[in-house]
C-alpha cells in the first residue's frame, strides 16, 4: 500500500475473575477490590492490529473508556507494541450501557481523527453482548465485519477477510475504512518485552473528557441508555430432563407428542 493505515484498537478493562458480584440497587457490576485485566477478546484485537501495522504499515492507537485506573490496561496495550493510547473518563460517560458507550466511542474517534481500521474484540467477558463494535460502525458510518478469524489481504484500500460462522466460512471484501470484530481463532496474543514493558511506563496517556467532545449529556452515560438493568437475580433450579430411547423416527415421534402435551405445538 502507498500509505500507512491508521489502525485504531478499542479495548476495555474487565474483572479478572468469573465470581462477580452486582449491586441488586444500580444493577451494576461491583468492581470495588477486585483485579482487572485487558478482556481476553482485546488481546486478540490488539494482535491483529500489529500484525497488520508489521505487514503493510502503519500506527496502532488504543482507546477505551473508563475510571482513571483504566490506563493500566492502555499500558499492557503498549507494552504489547501499541503506538498511541487514548482514556475516555468523565463521569458523565458511567453507567454507559451498549448504545451510550458505542456512540462516545465513535464520537471520540471522530475527534483522535482520520482511521482506516477500528478492530474491536468479539465480545466482553462481563456484559457479553458483542453490540458495542457493530453499533460503532453504525454511527461512524462505515461498513462492519464480524467474526473475522483471518486478514487475507489490504490492497488498494479493499481489505478482504475471512469469517467463520456456525454453518461455515464466508470470504468477504470491503472498502476501507472499516471497523471488524475478532475472536480467538486469528492469532495467538504475544508477550510484552522487557521494551515493550519500559516504553509503556513512560507513555503518555491522552485523556478525554466531556469537556473536549461537547456531547450532550442527554445521549451518553446513564441517561444516553436506552436499556436499564431492572432486576438482577439467580435463576432457580430446574429438576433433570427425561431420557429417551429409541430410533431416530422414535424419538421424533416421541419428543413431538411430549411438545403437544405442553402445548408448546
Amino acid at each position: 500500500m502507498s500509505a500507512e493505515l491508521n489502525i485504531i484498537v478499542c479495548i476495555k478493562q474487565v474483572p479478572e475473575t468469573t465470581e462477580v458480584e452486582f449491586d441488586e440497587e444500580t444493577g451494576r457490576l461491583k468492581r470495588e477490590g477486585i483485579a482487572a485485566i485487558i478482556n481476553p477478546f482485546d488481546e486478540y484485537a490488539i494482535e491483529t492490529g500489529l500484525q497488520i501495522k508489521e505487514k503493510y504499515g502503519g500506527k496502532v492507537k488504543v482507546l477505551t473508556m473508563g475510571p482513571p485506573a483504566a490506563d493500566q490496561a492502555l499500558r499492557d496495550s503498549i507494552a504489547m507494541g501499541a503506538e498511541e493510547a487514548y482514556l475516555a473518563t468523565d463521569r458523565v460517560f458511567a453507567g454507559a450501557d451498549t448504545w451510550a458507550t458505542s456512540y462516545t466511542l465513535a464520537k471520540i474517534i471522530n475527534n483522535i481523527g482520520k482511521f482506516d481500521l477500528i478492530i474491536c474484540g468479539l465480545k466482553t467477558t462481563d456484559g457479553d453482548t458483542g453490540q458495542t463494535g457493530p453499533e460503532m460502525a453504525e454511527t461512524l458510518g462505515v461498513p462492519c465485519i464480524c467474526y473475522v478469524s483471518e486478514i487475507l489481504s489490504i490492497e488498494n484500500g479493499v481489505i478482504k477477510v475471512k469469517r467463520s460462522l456456525d454453518n461455515g466460512v464466508e470470504l468477504l471484501e470491503a472498502s476501507l475504512p472499516i471497523l471488524i470484530t475478532v475472536g480467538k481463532d486469528i492469532a495467538q496474543p504475544r508477550l510484552a518485552t522487557l521494551r515493550g514493558r519500559i516504553a509503556a511506563r513512560k507513555a503518555v496517556i491522552n485523556q478525554i473528557t466531556n469537556k473536549e467532545l461537547g456531547l450532550d449529556i442527554k445521549t451518553i452515560g446513564l441517561d444516553g441508555s436506552f436499556t436499564r438493568v431492572i432486576k438482577i437475580f439467580t435463576p432457580p433450579s430446574t429438576a433433570g430432563g427425561e431420557i429417551l430411547q429409541g430410533t431416530p423416527e422414535e424419538l421424533a415421534e416421541s419428543i413431538f407428542q411430549k411438545l403437544k402435551e405442553k402445548k408448546v405445538i
